[in-house]
């Protein structure tokens, strides 16, 4: 049997010849393979927010109208733009480009609260635009934009706030929504950074509108919700090798700005973690620390469990001393005694125990 390659009939110029030029053709694209031998994984970090951002590429940041996800996206991109610890989470810092293309009277107001919250006086590599911009026209603009205004500066975030306004056509029409992906893709190779695309949801509010082309591109999906207590709660629904289900519990504060020109008060908001439960029970602040911990752990560590008595199916649990681990890693000063230690850490976990916020069953936790 004839093994070799036979193109297609399509693949052949109505002269008969073959269309595709040979290897020695002048002007072909010569293409790199590594041999599986030589394949190493990069040591280098995968995140800009370790669980909850990768390095490079496509992000969808989805929820309903005013549930507070341009608020979460801000806090988010501005921390990478400081490089500050984000939610006990690691962050390498990269300079943000973020595109306001929704309440851009508002975002001046926001950026102040945020300073004025933080008492931040220095300035950060975090680049705001307002102006009006539509995909895939006006991609390499972006491109070009950045490099010549910013020669020194390769973002490591750009933010498109939101789809509905950055996108020429329909979200719902596959071509339209097929050109705005690789419109944000060649923005991202551009720069080898994430591309945040912050969209609204469906009428049902199950899942990202328009089509899913979107979704099926996307390498990290984050959906943003209200929940009864009007908490912004931001959970990782997917993410390309990395963990899923992790959720981030935030609240809006208000921040006084000053007052107008006509005497009246000035005011924005910025986000702040809850230090509460998800199911509403008041927790310490060093408890709530401690619940944390152990989200991340089970977030970046934990694992499903074959048959364990009592979990849940579908549960992530990890061991009681990986968790105590952790928290004497990040919950105390460096000159703590053991003793003290030891002492918080059973307190934090009786606390979470009692108010049924997490379970253990012999030497596994986890949340409930």
């Amino acid at each position: 049997m004839n093994m070799e390659f036979q193109p297609d009939e399509e693949d052949f110029n109505p002269l008969g010849t073959s269309i595709w030029p040979t290897a020695h053709a002048p002007n072909v694209r010569s293409l790199k393979f590594v041999k599986f031998a030589d394949v190493k994984l990069p040591s280098g970090s995968r995140y800009l927010v370790k669980g909850i951002l990768p390095t490079t590429g496509l992000v969808v940041l989805w929820g309903a109208p005013k549930c507070g996800k341009s608020f979460f996206a801000f806090d988010l991109t501005v921390h990478v733009a400081a490089g500050w610890e984000y939610r006990g989470r690691k962050v390498k810092q990269r300079s943000v480009v973020y595109f306001a293309l929704e309440g851009q009277e508002g975002f001046a107001a926001r950026i102040d609260a945020f300073r004025k919250a933080n008492l931040v006086e220095d300035d950060l590599p975090f680049f705001l635009s307002a102006d009006r911009i539509v995909l895939p026209q006006d991609g390499e603009a972006i491109v070009g934009s950045i490099r010549r205004q910013f020669p020194d500066v390769s973002p490591g975030v750009v933010v498109l706030d939101t789809l509905n306004r950055s996108i020429a056509g329909s979200e719902n029409d596959p071509k339209d929504m097929g050109a705005y992906v690789r419109a944000a893709d060649a923005i991202r190779e551009a720069f080898e950074c994430a591309v945040i695309v912050i969209h609204h949801c469906g009428v049902e509010g199950m899942r990202p509108r328009g089509h899913t082309s979107l979704t099926g591109a996307a390498d990290a999906q984050l959906a943003v919700k209200r929940d009864k207590d009007g908490n912004i709660v931001t959970t990782v629904e997917f993410m390309k090798d990395g963990p899923e289900g992790d959720q981030i519990v935030s609240r809006l504060k208000l921040v006084s700005l000053g007052v107008d020109e006509d005497g009246d008060e000035m005011t924005s908001c910025v986000i702040e973690p809850v230090l509460l439960a998800e199911d509403g029970p008041q927790v310490s602040k060093q408890t709530a620390r401690a619940l944390q911990i152990l989200r991340d752990c089970l977030a970046s560590q934990g694992e499903l469990p074959l048959s364990v008595e009592n979990v849940p199916i579908g549960t992530r649990t990890i061991s009681k001393n990986q968790w105590r681990d952790a928290c004497y890693e990040k919950m105390f000063v460096k000159h703590a005694t053991q003793t003290a230690k030891q002492k918080a850490f059973v307190r934090a976990v009786d606390a979470l125990i009692d108010k049924k916020i997490i379970s253990k069953q012999g030497d596994v936790v986890w949340v409930n």
